[in-house]
């Protein structure tokens, strides 16, 4: 696989080459484009993992969801799914890290789908996008405070809900759960290194330490989306649900100081465009600007809202929100080269849009997240596959270099 991914690295490194320095826009929150919008992006590489994949050699899963066939696929399932993408980072040797989410949607559900970092190899050229290798995430130092599922202390998607992801420079990973919310610490080979650290004043129903108190977020809705500074000093761990006397639709991004162990107190608000929707990822682009993925819950036809933002924390207008900017409409991309055997307008129509990365100034990745086995927007009845698009805009985005 090594030798399939040389191409690819290659067109990677040249664009990323010809990118322009890195700008702090003082001038305008958008970019560096003066501040008009976005115009229409166009579909660049299209590549797929089949979603019945499983991890080799790993243990049944899927237990306790019945044995009714869904879209197609009747569980129990003979392996560990490689599915669920919730985060994206990429590796220098043109593989991609992902993070498989919590398993079958609940904390009752779950309790037999371990909790892991895929590795993924796309290949553009031949449409594939094949897993090779990967770690699962473990706490056999028992820094987790409360009782786990398994006694080896595996961690299962009855434990945590892993939803976000960012890479340090020391190799490690910091994860965003949505159970507690905590943030998770863990070492390239995926063992916990620290206690789960959580946000202070919020806690999700599944938070072990409710102890009969009322939960002031929605259940699953805690740290969807997370990104770091280009230093590496500081997180941004983005809420996926509005904090109980927020208004609605409000989302709370905070900042978290690594070196403290501590957050900084400080934070912005994310609007969204309805309370009805939901955001998938956030990442990076300099010091005071993001992307988020913001998309509505339907699938297939039912897709409406499907879009890419570049949000600027500054607030140039002074509303109390971040200053947002479509970048991106996934539901309405030019494909005029017909990839993926697709017409000349090519939709992302999944219920789930999870993952989003920088590959150049002008280029994003973006995979689903394919609720294997219940999703169905590509074809109805049919499970979705993992996919991984490459889109290019129609600005360029001036990226901090070290953000991508």
């Amino acid at each position: 696989m090594r030798k399939t991914m040389i191409g690819l690295g290659a067109v990677v490194l040249a664009l990323s080459m010809s990118a322009p320095a890195f700008a702090d826009h003082g001038n305008d929150g958008r970019g560096g484009h003066g501040g008009d919008a976005f115009g229409r992006a166009t579909l660049t590489g299209f590549a797929f993992l089949p979603a019945e994949t499983y991890v080799p050699g790993s243990e049944p899963s899927g237990a306790k969801i019945g044995t009714t066939p869904v879209n197609g696929i009747t569980p129990p399932f003979p392996g560990q799914p490689v599915q669920g993408f919730s985060g994206v980072l990429r590796r220098k040797d043109g593989t991609y890290d992902v993070l498989s989410d919590n398993g079958y949607g609940n904390k009752a559900n779950s309790g037999d789908f371990l909790l892991r970092i895929q590795r993924l190899a796309p290949d553009f050229r031949s449409g594939k996008v094949r897993a090779v290798g990967g770690v699962n995430l473990t706490d056999p130092n028992g820094r987790v405070p409360f009782p786990l599922t398994r006694a080896d202390r595996k961690l299962t998607g009855s434990d945590f809900d892993v939803e976000s992801i960012v890479g340090a420079d020391d190799g490690t990973y910091w994860i965003g759960d949505e159970f507690g919310p905590f943030l998770l610490h863990f070492s390239s080979k995926g063992v916990l290194l620290e206690a789960p650290i959580p946000l202070p004043g919020v806690k999700a129903p599944e938070n072990p330490d409710l102890n009969g108190g009322q939960p002031n977020l929605g259940g699953s809705k805690g740290f969807e989306g997370m990104a770091r500074s280009g230093d590496g000093r500081t997180l941004y761990p983005m809420l996926e649900g509005t904090v109980a006397g927020d208004p609605a639709g409000a989302l709370r991004i905070n900042e978290f100081d690594v070196r403290k162990r501590a957050y900084t107190g400080k934070r912005w608000t994310y609007q969204l465009e309805d309370p009805a929707n939901a955001i998938g990822d956030l990442i990076s682009v300099d010091r005071n600007r993001f992307l988020v993925i913001e998309r509505d819950n339907g699938q297939g036809d039912t897709a409406k809202f499907k879009k890419v933002f570049q949000i600027d924390l500054r607030d140039r207008d002074k509303d109390g929100k971040a200053d947002k900017t479509q970048v991106a409409d996934l539901l309405d991309l030019a494909n005029p080269r017909g990839l993926g055997g697709f017409g000349p307008t090519f939709r992302f129509p999944f219920q789930t849009i999870e993952d989003i990365v920088i590959l150049d100034d002008r280029t994003l990745g973006l995979l689903n997240d394919n609720n294997f086995p219940f999703s169905s927007g590509r074809t109805p009845g049919k499970a979705d596959d993992n996919e991984f698009i490459t889109i290019r805009l129609t600005h360029d985005l001036d990226a901090d270099p070290s953000c991508r």
